[in-house]
Formats: C-alpha cells, structure tokens, sequence
C-alpha cells in the first residue's frame, strides 16, 4: 500500500542519510554486511523456489571477505595518501582493487565443496548457479558502497548522491507510472513498470544531480552524466531482480520492509548503480 510505503521510507531515509554522513567507513561496511546478508538470504529463497539450494554459509562469508578486502584498501589507500581530495584516478590501489582475492578463495571453496559434499550430483551446478551469482549479482557490487564512502572528504556525499538519485528516480518512476502510464517498459518481466514512468526516473536522477552540484566539488556536466549512467544502471538492476522474482513465481523477495517488500527490493537499483558510478569516477576521473 502507498501509505506504509511512505512511512517505510520516512522512517528509514534519516537513518541511512545520518550513517552515511556522520559515521566512519568502517561503521558503513559493517551496515552494508547486515544489509547483504538479508538480500543474499532472500536471494537463496528465490533458488530455492525454484529448487536450487545454494552453498548458503560459504558464499555468506565470501562475501564478507569482499567487503572487508573493500575496507582494507580504503585503510591502505588513506594510510599511503593521508588527507588526500585528489582525484580517485590517481591511486593505483583505487583502480586495482584486491577483492579478487576473495573472489578466487570463494571459487576454490566452491570447488572443494562440489567435489566432497554429500548433495546428490544431480544438485552440484543449481548449488553453484545459486551461490556464485548471489556473489556476483549481489555481494560484489553492493560492496562498492565502501569504497565510494571512503574515496575521500567527499566519499560520503557521493555515496549519499548515489542512494539520493535512485531513491528520486523510484519515487518519480513510481507515482508518474500510477498516474500516466501507459506503455509497459517490460511486460514479460514487470508489467507494472512503463515507458512513461522510466523516462520521469531519468529526469529525477538529473534534477538530484543538479540540487547536488552546489554540494559537491564535481563539475556539473560530470554529475549530470553520473546520474544519467546511474539512473540505467540502476533500472537495469530494478528489471534483473524482476527477472529473479518472475523465475521463482513470487511478487516480492521478502516481507521485512511494509511497502517495499524484501532488502532485496529496496537495494536492487544501487547494486548495479553504486559501482557504475564509482567507476565513473575512475575510468573519467573527474578533480574531486
């Protein structure tokens, strides 16, 4: 209902707003672990719909080992740069970072785990479907979260620029579709979803990327592109967690947050948006 989706949202914005700005990176990677625990055991209940049991607890600590070789390279690259607000592109460690490590600790594990489990064969490749693409479709890019916010002086408000364009993009999205759509944007995927209600998305992604240049050190013209690379992104994120739920027959990933749904249905735009805008950052590499 539209009511307890509001409530929903005015109850958790402050709370995130307060932790990304006001708490250190550590205090944000360990948000964004309870956060990626939930959407990964959602994410499992939707293989398991469908008869695909995950490797539940190894890809759960994988992806802790992610975040926290995420962290580490925050500590590294503030320990080796100390008081930096140069542009990202400037550090090595920024363009190279070692969550690689863990992701191949987490392919080793998976092997071990298919070669001496007592799971019928018949379950070895859904096992490992399940659990490498919650790794790769969930845990790995959410993890980015930690890396925009510790960036640098700015990395909080980028990453508050990051939730702030999709949480405008959503809204607009939502309430332009309810009001004036008319031309479904993928109806084998999401029939409520339009044409109309997407496009309004994009122009709430800009108008944030505009309140935010006053706030910011980027140039206008690179926020602008940021929000527009973002706001894709992050619909493209919205639509592949509809193509999950649609394969496993259920409307929502879970029933945690009224209104919303699942973790999984609040976060399934920023997992695709986040690193699309860090990446930005690196490969454009904008003063920040």
């Amino acid at each position: 209902m539209t009511w307890q989706r509001v409530l929903t949202a005015l109850v958790l914005i402050p709370v995130v707003v307060a932790l990304v700005l006001f708490t250190p990176t550590w205090a944000v990677a360990i948000a964004t672990a309870v956060i990626t625990i939930l959407a990964l055991w959602e994410y499992f209940a939707l293989g398991d719909a469908i008869g695909h049991r995950a490797y539940r607890l190894w890809t759960i600590f994988s992806a802790l080992m992610v975040l926290f070789f995420q962290l580490t390279d925050v500590f590294n690259r503030l320990w080796m740069h100390p008081g930096t607000t140069v542009s990202v592109g400037s550090h090595p460690l920024a363009e190279a970072p070692s969550v690689s490590w863990p992701i191949f600790v987490f392919v080793l594990g998976l092997a071990l785990l298919t070669l001496w489990t007592r799971r019928p064969l018949v379950e070895t490749l859904p096992a490992a479907g399940i659990s490498s693409s919650a790794l790769l479709l969930v845990a790995f890019p959410l993890s980015y979260a930690v890396r925009l916010h510790g960036l640098s002086v700015d990395g909080p408000r980028l990453l508050l620029f990051a939730l702030t364009l999709i949480w405008a993009s959503d809204t607009v999205a939502y309430f332009t579709g309810r009001a004036i759509g008319k031309h479904p944007l993928a109806p084998k995927i999401s029939p409520k979803k339009t044409w109309e209600g997407s496009i309004a998305a994009m122009f709430g992604s800009l108008a944030v990327a505009y309140a935010f240049h006053f706030w910011l050190t980027i140039p206008l013209p690179h926020l602008l592109a940021m929000a527009a690379l973002g706001n894709i992104a992050g619909q493209m994120g919205d639509l592949l967690e509809s193509a999950c739920k649609r394969s496993a027959g259920v409307k929502d990933s879970g029933g945690l947050l009224p209104g919303h749904g699942g973790v999984l249905d609040r976060i399934d735009a920023l997992i695709l948006c986040i690193p699309v805008i860090w990446y930005y950052l690196v490969l454009v590499n904008p003063h920040l």
